[in-house]
């Protein structure tokens, strides 16, 4: 009501103005015509008519009304270039904050709410620069200064920031307009005033913000390069340091370009996925789900069986599948792409310089490691993620595994373990959890969140908590871990929930909370390069020094490998080309998947995602249970959910849970790429009976709840007239 009565309140104003044909007394042959008379009132009453001019000017500028231009040569005329240019440069910076904060109240949560993701550039560029971007429309009088105030209104420049520069950005104008005004009886137009020499002289200030930013910024780089001696050519063109995704694709792509390249990897080329994530859990989680099928054989028609397996045979397999794929990330495959490939440990001394300490093999005549030092154009920083190991009293005591250690060391078992604990509820924990339930393992899980896969929609967590149940997972949400005991050679856990602890026995507990970036030992610290958690980089990926970037799992913030491999074309091209041409990373459509069974994949917006940032949306969701390929396969289970724009079918973010929800996805991701909507999905042809016919299936569900009902009712008049 009170956005209402201002609106009214500022219409009213405005109409009474034009209404009353006040207009009329602001052109300049009417204010030459009773210049006298003002001038006359003012010799009379000085205090007062300063004070009314004031309160007049602040007024039309605060409703955006025309005549500023009129009020601020009469300023000249009245008062003076000295006098009069105090007037109107603090008025009009006054009367252009109320507009802003008018403009702020009544539309900016609207707009914010409509447009968000849209004006998400546009938010954080303003959030980072905009004192510059208002300083630089404030130089130049061609940009009307009444819509400056309105748009401004709607980004999130602070009021203080908007007043001051605002007020030192109007100043040249300004007295450009009242020093006109001081002669304003021999004015016979207002483009009298700008002449195409003084505009040109605008135009080049207000550009120089933007030269002047440039040149600050070389200034920095130079100081931050200041203390250090820059090499008179180098050895390469870029050392790339870690062989996981962002690394090997950083250098596969360096030398597709015929760039010089080295790549340092300290451990096992291919990195975390290929060594311990994405590659051994799913092939693990492939036994566990055939194990878990043949024990509902019946399901099918079939006999249902107690699976009989040798578990040593299953992780042999998983190290088989490991080594199947190693040679796509190979030291020898990518050494034939041009790829120089050193292994050993990196560590940067300078800006340009990398010393690498060569692992076995690289041994000089004294007997002690080997070590190498390259200069460079450019380094990228592809370090990767370590599990997280939380500082739990008692836990090296007990003994623990993470997700990156438990693949050597469950090859040494005969069994799975009898009572494993999982400690996280994310995806890694509960896919291990049930891959581990599968194969025979008592697992509990423990989770301090109210949910497991916090990330997801409260449905989708509901979803997996019951099938990890399903499978014999003991799912602990809210559940705290406090600290672990040993007594003899048993193991517990101790856990809080509402207050009251519970000790829980293992044999073997897993810590699965997450993955932290790597930042110690390649010199990071020694060189002064900030880290948050991960290593601080801007848009380009650059760090502190603009020729060192990252990439992956160390730079964030998404801890996905086909991230990770996305982020390294941005740091490949930067570091190679950026003296040219440099691109801020794009991360408006990043898709991810959780394969426990069944599979949640999800990309842009759920629905939790959009009301915490107030973003209206639609949801379209259909149910996979009445698809015809998911009840022959005997995986009528899940849905497809779709967030949209209200009343349009621009895709907002999609929420898939089901048999193969990863692959599913992908259309989704392309259709949100190149801003194709559901319509085009309803009319591209599937394949049938395929699963991919649950996507054409939701965009129909979204097309059917907006059907023109009016157009359709004549359609039925149409149809009966016709049958007479």
């Amino acid at each position: 009501m009170k956005r209402v009565l201002l609106l009214a309140t500022v219409v009213l104003l405005v109409a009474a103005y034009f209404g009353f044909g006040l207009d009329r007394f602001l052109t300049l042959e009417a204010v030459q015509n009773r210049l006298g008379d003002f001038e006359a009132i003012r010799a009379a009453s000085p205090a007062a008519t300063t004070l009314g001019f004031f309160a007049l000017y602040v007024l039309a500028t605060a409703l955006s009304l025309p005549g500023a231009v009129i009020l601020t040569l009469a300023a000249g005329a009245l008062f003076g270039l000295g006098t009069g240019t105090l007037i109107v440069s603090f008025a009009s910076s006054l009367g252009a904050t109320l507009a802003f904060l008018a403009s702020r109240y009544l539309f900016r949560d609207s707009v914010q709410a409509r447009f968000g993701d849209r004006l998400k550039a546009i938010n954080d560029g303003m959030a980072k620069d905009g004192a510059l971007y208002l300083f630089t429309l404030r130089l130049i009088p061609v940009f009307p200064f009444f819509l400056v105030n309105l748009l401004m209104g709607l980004t999130p420049i602070r009021t203080s920031t908007y007043y001051w520069v605002s007020q030192l950005g109007m100043l040249a104008g300004t007295l450009v307009y009242v020093n006109a005004g001081t002669q304003l009886a021999q004015l016979s137009s207002l483009s009298g005033i700008l002449s195409p020499g003084v505009l040109m002289s605008f135009v080049l200030l207000g550009v120089f913000p933007i030269l002047a930013k440039f040149v600050m910024g070389f200034i920095q780089g130079r100081r931050v390069y200041a203390k250090w001696q820059r090499p008179k050519s180098f050895d390469r063109n870029l050392i790339v340091i870690g062989g996981g995704a962002a690394g090997l694709v950083t250098s596969y792509i360096a030398a597709a370009v015929k760039a010089k390249v080295t790549l340092v990897e300290a451990h096992k080329m291919g990195g975390d996925c290929l060594n311990y994530g994405c590659v051994p859990s799913k092939a693990l989680i492939k036994s566990a789900k055939l194990a878990q099928q043949m024990r509902h054989a019946d399901h099918y028609g079939l006999a249902s069986a107690t699976p009989a397996f040798s578990f040593r045979q299953v992780m042999a397999r998983v190290h088989r599948v490991i080594s199947e794929i190693a040679p796509h990330d190979s030291v020898e495959r990518y050494t034939g792409l041009g790829v120089e490939v050193l292994q050993g440990r990196a560590r940067i001394v300078d800006p340009w310089t990398v010393e690498v300490t060569l692992n076995d093999g690289g041994i000089g005549s004294d007997g002690t490691p080997k070590v190498v030092r390259l200069t460079t154009r450019s380094i990228v920083i592809a370090a990767g993620a370590s599990p997280f190991v939380p500082p739990l009293p008692g836990l090296d005591d007990v003994g623990y595994v993470t997700s990156d250690t438990l693949w050597d060391e469950f090859a040494k078992l005969d069994a799975p373990p009898a009572r494993l604990v999982v400690l996280g509820g994310g995806p890694i924990g509960c896919e291990l959890a049930q891959s581990f339930a599968r194969l025979g393992s008592q697992v509990t899980q423990v989770e301090m969140a109210p949910r497991i896969m916090i990330r997801e929609d409260q449905e989708v967590s509901d979803l997996a908590r019951d099938s990890l149940l399903r499978d014999g997972v003991d799912v602990l949400t809210g559940h705290k871990a406090l600290r672990c005991e040993r007594e003899g050679e048993r193991k517990f856990i101790v856990v809080e929930h509402q207050g009251q602890e519970r000790r829980i026995e293992f044999d073997t507990l897993l810590c699965a909370v997450g993955r932290v970036a790597r930042l110690k030992g390649y010199g990071l610290e020694d060189m002064g390069i900030p880290t948050d958690r991960t290593v601080v980089v801007n848009e380009y990926l650059e760090t502190l020094y603009p020729n060192i970037f990252a990439a992956g799992d160390v730079a964030g913030p998404f801890q996905f490998t086909h991230t990770a491999g996305h982020q390294a074309w941005y740091a490949a091209v930067n570091a190679l080309f950026g003296s040219f041409k440099k691109f801020k990373v794009d991360y408006s459509v990043i898709p991810w998947a959780t394969f426990i069974e069944p599979e949640v994949a999800r990309v842009g917006l759920n629905e939790q995602d959009a009301k915490e940032k107030s973003i209206p949306y639609e949801v379209t969701k259909y149910g996979i249970d009445d698809l015809d390929r998911a009840i022959a396969d005997g995986s009528a289970h899940g849905f497809v959910k779709v967030l949209t724009v209200p009343g349009k079918d621009r895709i907002l973010g999609v929420t898939i849970v089901g048999e193969h929800a990863g692959d599913l996805l992908a259309e989704f991701v392309l259709a949100m790429k190149h801003g194709l909507g559901l319509n085009k999905i309803l009319g591209t042809i599937h394949t049938y009976p395929t699963l991919a016919e649950a996507n054409k299936y939701a965009a129909g569900e979204w097309k059917r709840a907006h059907a023109p009902q009016g157009v359709l009712a004549w359609l039925g008049r149409y149809h009966a007239w016709r049958r007479g």
